[in-house]
């Protein structure tokens, strides 16, 4: 691929190939924007076909992580990393400690933190080269699993979604699929069956779905089944790309909200949705719970502090509602607006992100 026109088109600072012989690292480390701060994004292990897959996915994945961060109100720009490998098969010890070295040499510009592929154990051994790493064990200060504040900023997600469909925030009563019953979805289901929500759930894993039915009186259907049920709202919390030609043609939903990325499969599927009157919650801004409470790491890690600024989710799709309203243009793009204003009013004063020496532990001091 030719990177430097792709760099150019999407405005991306730096790309740095990282290549460790003894451990056989080979990771190439995106940085997106860090007109807001440093950029925070997971590193991700995966048995990529091609060098370009690679290269492409960590562009592609630090983009997002610079609208994610930015809507999240973070003073935080967007990277990834990626390790070409099979997390299966190639990890070691060695390997992640050469990747914490890269990390470190880039001087507080870039975090990282785990990802698809990578473990807490992993992101330990990158913490033994580097201070710029957060999911580490809570021995080191973390702040544990995410999935709990995720499932919080979810539920307070569709909560805002809900006033925006039916003009009250009250969950008491409507119907809600929800597709994947994970660590998110689970925890978000919890939230939902103390509100006095009805459940209708799925997945593949038949003992997660026996799991909720015991739980929350949920009524349980095929995978296949979910998108044409009778419900107020769909909770997406599982795979990509399931708002699709075909699936839309079944959806009856008046909201969809969830913890799935990518859940458009094509960015017109998004104006569908618009013009259909379907209320659409921007993945990246109902899911930023998870990132938000790990970012709280770097100022010494407060679990109210934490919890306050996901409890900001709700005032961001407000603000994305509005913005839809005003400019007649789908929330997918209202979130994407939302967080280009926020890096062009910090732009105005300052550019790249620039460590000038203070080390970004000295953040916990304020």
């Amino acid at each position: 691929m030719e990177i430097f026109a792709y760099m150019e088109k999407y405005d991306y600072e730096q790309v740095v190939f990282c290549q460790d012989k003894a451990s056989g690292l080979k990771a190439i480390i995106a940085i997106h924007d860090t007109t807001l701060g440093p950029a925070l994004g997971g590193t991700r292990m995966w048995t990529y076909q091609t060098e370009d897959q690679a290269i492409e996915d960590a562009l592609r994945l630090a983009r997002g992580m610079t609208y994610k961060n930015a809507a999240a109100g973070l003073n935080l720009g967007g990277g990834k990393t990626v390790i070409i490998g099979d997390p299966f098969k190639d990890k070691n010890e060695e390997m992640f400690r050469a990747l914490g070295r890269f990390v470190q040499g880039l001087n507080g510009r870039y975090i990282t933190a785990e990802d698809v592929g990578t473990t807490v154990m992993d992101m330990d051994l990158i913490h033994e080269e580097t201070d710029y790493v957060t999911g580490v064990s809570e021995a080191f200060g973390s702040s544990g699993n995410p999935s709990p504040m995720t499932a919080y900023g979810v539920y307070l997600g569709m909560k805002a979604s809900a006033k925006e469909a039916f003009g009250s925030d009250m969950l008491e009563g409507k119907t809600i699929a929800v597709q994947g019953l994970g660590n998110v979805a689970y925890s978000m289901c919890e939230y939902l069956h103390k509100e006095g929500a009805k459940l209708i759930v799925t997945d593949i894993n038949k003992a997660a779905v026996d799991r909720a039915v015991e739980a929350f009186g949920a009524t349980a259907v095929d995978p296949n089944d979910i998108y044409k049920q009778e419900a107020d709202i769909f909770s997406p919390c599982a795979l990509g790309a399931i708002v699709n030609d075909t699936t839309l043609d079944q959806m009856k939903f008046r909201v969809i909200a969830g913890s799935a990325n990518n859940q458009l499969a094509e960015s017109r599927h998004g104006q569908i949705l618009y013009e259909r009157g379907i209320v659409y919650a921007p993945d990246y801004v109902i899911n930023a719970g998870g990132v938000i409470n790990v970012a709280d790491e770097l100022y010494g890690y407060n679990h109210e502090r934490a919890k306050a600024r996901v409890e900001k989710i709700y005032g961001s799709l407000e603000k994305i509602f509005a913005i839809s309203h005003d400019e007649k243009i789908p929330t997918y793009l209202a979130a994407n607006r939302l967080a280009e204003q926020r890096i062009a009013s910090v732009a105005k004063s300052r550019s790249q992100f620039l460590q000038n020496g203070k080390h970004i532990l000295n953040m916990k001091k304020g």
